[in-house]
């Protein structure tokens, strides 16, 4: 039966090729087996047919590089809606203030008329709380603001200029809304200030002014410290930080590059962040269509602007929705939302692109649950418990002893009961070197005896 043997485990292989199989058949006869002619055969084609569909199948689709991301975010994400003149960003952005989570469950905070505060849609954070029903509920929030349109030369002062710039610096991250549509909602001819509709240009306009300023803000930094280098020139930190931001320089000046897209070291990494330069920035791209067109789902420009981002911007991403669409079905009741949504067999996109703004960032959220307060905390992926401790509070991180965890899946496992998870296993005490998962719902226990060292 060793021919036999040798003729399954030849058959087996996907990457056997035709001759190592035609000696196992040979192996097969002369051991004598019954049937190995036969079973050869039919087996011989079976691998002959495998190899084919192996050689036809496409193959996949290489995914980009994963970046690692610059800016230091915080439990306040903030984005900033920037956009070209008339393409419906201040439409966007006033749809996001009607979604606003209410001033008053932030104390001490005045919303100003150019930011809108949105709750990030999380169905498992909503899951958690109605189960526990306590006193104050806070979830994960986008806050967003409204930034002046931006035209060409703004770099050099154009519209705006350097207003509509500064307020950029500000942002975490950057949704760059542009548009595909000829004429208004009303049907009137929908003016752009470079007097044709083009998306593609468009964000290569706005891409240019934000690098433009970087390179401004570069030079402001980076000139100075020249002179400083070359009056001391042992001086191994300023002259390690001036070579960094020569090579930033380079990058962004002279090979007119975006920061974000760099190959960065640590110590380039801290240069970057401390510059807090607008092409660090990580972007969501808003593509902003005519009702009609968002609901049969086409449009010349659609194809364009997603390979334009694939080949300038690899890894980010494209929505692509209707202003005009979201700003009526804002006003609508729930009743007539789900009937219009039913019936043009669509679905809104503003939930979305709040979710995916706030998530481009690689951030993630951990729970806080108990009888007084529900509340969802963000934090960067990657981060170890003493550092997500402390975005509760710094002396949670200085003083942290554990942390006891049990994640959401578990709990959802095991019948929304923490006392089914225990028996489970799955709530943990987990020290300093924990890495915090998504979803993680942690009680922290820390001591701080003495005052923090300066």
């Amino acid at each position: 039966m060793t021919g036999l043997h040798s003729l399954a485990s030849a058959s087996r292989s996907a990457t056997v090729s035709i001759r190592t199989f035609d000696a196992a058949v040979a192996a097969g006869e002369r051991s004598g087996a019954v049937g190995a002619k036969e079973m050869a055969a039919e087996w011989r084609e079976s691998i002959i047919r495998q190899s084919r569909r192996s050689e036809m199948a496409p193959k996949k689709k290489e995914e980009p590089a994963k970046r690692a991301l610059l800016g230091r975010p915080t439990n306040n994400v903030k984005a900033g809606v920037v956009g070209m003149p008339n393409v419906g960003k201040s439409t966007t952005f006033n749809i996001m203030c009607k979604m606003s989570v209410p001033a008053e469950n932030f104390p001490f905070c005045t919303i100003d008329p150019t930011e809108a505060r949105v709750e990030v849609p999380d169905p498992d954070f909503l899951q958690l709380h109605k189960k526990i029903m306590p006193k104050s509920v806070v979830p994960a929030y986008l806050t967003c603001f409204d930034i002046a349109g931006l035209v060409k030369g703004a770099a050099e002062g154009a519209g705006l200029g350097n207003a509509f710039l500064s307020h950029i610096a500000a942002v975490d991250a950057i949704f760059h809304v542009v548009r595909t549509f000829e004429q208004t909602a009303d049907g009137e001819v929908a003016s752009h200030v470079e007097d044709s509709v083009d998306p593609v240009r468009d964000l290569e306009i706005i891409r240019n002014e934000l690098r433009l300023k970087d390179v401004g803000a570069i030079e402001k930094v980076m000139e100075p410290l020249k002179k400083e280098v070359g009056r001391d020139g042992k001086a191994k930190e300023k002259k390690d930080r001036l070579e960094a931001m020569m090579k930033i320089h380079d990058w962004v000046a002279t090979q007119e590059k975006e920061a974000r897209f760099g190959d960065w070291n640590t110590k380039e990494t801290d240069v970057l962040n401390d510059l807090h330069l607008l092409t660090s920035k990580a972007a969501l791209h808003l593509v902003n269509m005519s009702e009609d067109d968002f609901l049969r789902k086409k449009n010349k420009w659609l194809k364009k602007v997603k390979e334009w981002i694939e080949q300038e911007r690899p890894g980010e991403k494209m929505i692509f929705y209707s202003a005009a669409m979201e700003a009526k079905l804002i006003d609508m009741t729930e009743e007539e939302r789900l009937s219009f949504l039913t019936e043009n067999k669509t679905v809104s996109q503003i939930g979305k692109i709040v979710s995916d703004g706030y998530h481009t960032l690689q951030l993630i959220h951990f729970y806080t649950a108990g009888p007084d307060e529900c509340r969802c905390w963000t934090i960067r992926d990657g981060w170890l418990a003493p550092k997500a401790a402390g975005t509760i509070h710094t002396d949670f991180e200085r003083g942290f002893i554990k942390a006891e965890v049990y994640n959401f899946a578990d709990w959802k496992e095991h019948n929304e009961d923490v006392a089914a998870v225990k028996d489970a296993g799955k709530y943990r005490q987990e020290g300093k070197n924990y890495l915090v998962k998504d979803k993680d719902i942690i009680f922290f226990k820390f001591n701080v005896t003495a005052d923090k060292k300066k």
